[in-house]
């Protein structure tokens, strides 16, 4: 995929436009710091980070990878750390953040950079390994699940979908519970008053959470065979899906 077709206001219409306009602003604002914020925002970092890199498995030294919602690069820089002969394509909706990716793999011919949505834009491929980490949580419900369905048609049978993401608890009580969780998380990090702020800002009018067991289902209904989860730390979770 040399260029899955850069975001243009003619790719929305609506509120849908409206609110992808607003994504790519917020991400914009805040590329430069957005890996030096990670650890004080993810509770267990390494350990959730370590749980998608350990599910991106391939039998191949060099696989075709896709990272979407790639933003800095920072999970397409550990991944080229599991497979340095990869082929690795980073999709973004945010030029800014794929600006601070440039950086990281500059001189490596083996990255490529798209700016894009990738719930509307051509995936390319076919890959045999596509990852996410922290982005599908924006998406609307539907959305999701349509995404779902794409990402197994470019995916090459034996393929893996790896999604790090965030989601709602099953009911009411334990979304609450999740919150509570990661609101005391924040609290207690290092971040500045007007840092956290700007996170709970984010969090309240971005993230769209699902619950899992609605996104264990959707994967299944797109055709992915072995389904499970790797990792859960209340709201913060890893799926893992196989194409037979």
């Amino acid at each position: 995929m040399d260029n899955p077709g850069r975001y243009t206001a003619g790719n929305f219409t609506g509120l849908g436009r409206l609110f992808m306009n607003h994504i790519r602003k917020a991400f914009d604002a805040v590329a430069t710091q957005y890996d030096a914020q990670r650890e004080f925002v993810i509770p267990q970092m390494m350990d959730y980070y370590g749980a998608a890199i350990w599910a991106a498995e391939s039998g191949k030294p060099s696989p075709r990878i896709l990272d979407m919602g790639a933003g800095t690069g920072l999970l397409s820089a550990l991944l080229l750390e599991k497979y340095p002969t990869a082929s690795m394509t980073l999709l973004d909706i945010s030029e800014k953040m794929l600006a601070v990716a440039r950086e990281r793999f500059a001189g490596r011919d083996n990255v490529k950079f798209c700016t894009g949505d990738y719930s509307q834009a051509d995936l390319g491929g076919p890959y045999d390994l596509v990852c996410s980490a922290l982005s599908i949580h924006h998406l609307e419900r539907e959305e999701k699940r349509r995404l779902f369905g794409r990402i197994f048609s470019v995916l090459v049978p034996g393929g893996i979908f790896v999604n790090a993401d965030q989601t709602e608890g099953e009911t009411p009580y334990f979304s609450d519970r999740y919150r509570e969780y990661w609101n005391r998380f924040l609290k207690n990090g290092p971040l500045a008053s007007r840092e956290h702020k700007e996170i709970l800002r984010r969090r309240d009018t971005l993230d769209k959470n699902e619950k899992l067991s609605d996104q264990l289902a959707w994967l299944k209904e797109a055709g992915f065979s072995d389904v499970d989860v790797v990792y859960r730390n209340r709201t913060f979770i890893v799926t893992v899906a196989r194409k037979n």
